[in-house]
């Protein structure tokens, strides 16, 4: 699965099934999701495209989710919250820093609850974490919230 910055839009994530075909998903900061099909013959054109609300969006994940999964787990769209994967570019004003620097929770209200490093997951980072560029940080917050954090972490 690759994945592209839409600024102002939010994410694009494309996959290539098995059966070689193409699928995106337009992650839209207003928490919305666009799901796109393509034609094989022609991978330019799209044979299918649906616009779902944040709600519905959920409601999908939890049909594609294993039924086993335990009732304990919390659905953060349920509470309001989101939970993101925002990573650290190399050319970013925070790499190299602390993540107390970034003033996250004071700023926006959001916590980071891992960072993803290489094959390596940190989950409850302390403020004395020294970020490096290419680092994913989970991020939950509210959907406002955790836009903040990504406009913050995306400073160069």
């Amino acid at each position: 699965m690759s994945r592209t910055p839409l600024p102002g839009i939010g994410m694009r994530y494309d996959l290539t099934t098995r059966e070689q075909q193409r699928l995106s998903v337009v992650a839209h900061r207003d928490g919305g999701r666009t799901i796109s099909a393509y034609r094989s013959d022609d991978p330019d054109a799209c044979a299918l495209s649906l616009r779902l609300s944040s709600g519905e969006a959920a409601a999908l994940v939890d049909a594609l989710l294993p039924t086993h999964q335990s009732p304990n787990l919390l659905h953060t769209t349920d509470l309001g919250l989101v939970a993101e994967r925002i990573e650290v570019a190399g050319s970013s004003h925070w790499n190299g820093r602390v993540l107390g620097d970034t003033r996250l929770r004071t700023e926006t209200g959001t916590s980071v609850v891992a960072v993803l490093r290489r094959a390596d997951a940190i989950p409850s980072p302390a403020p004395d974490f020294r970020l490096a560029g290419g680092d994913t940080l989970i991020v939950i917050g509210t959907r406002e919230g955790v836009e903040s954090a990504a406009a913050i972490l995306g400073r160069e």
